[in-house]
């Protein structure tokens, strides 16, 4: 494995002996770290859009997984 960095951008050369599967987890962990970097969220933020986030999957998909028709 080589690592360069070369002005704004990193460079990762692996083996081609990994499995891509791996690959991919690592690259997505990489692309959320990205993501994620200049965020100006805290973690109270981010638990309350996730409450709300399922609070509205919740009301959309309820009817799929409950049926009030039962006695």
């Amino acid at each position: 494995m080589t690592i360069q960095q070369s002005g704004s951008e990193i460079v990762i050369r692996l083996s081609s002996r990994l499995k891509l599967k791996d690959i991919k987890e690592f690259i997505d962990y990489l692309t959320y770290k990205e993501a994620i970097a200049d965020s100006k969220a805290t973690q109270t933020d981010i638990d309350k859009l996730a409450r709300e986030v399922n609070k509205g999957w919740w009301k959309s998909n309820r009817v799929r997984f409950v049926n009030e028709n039962c006695d």
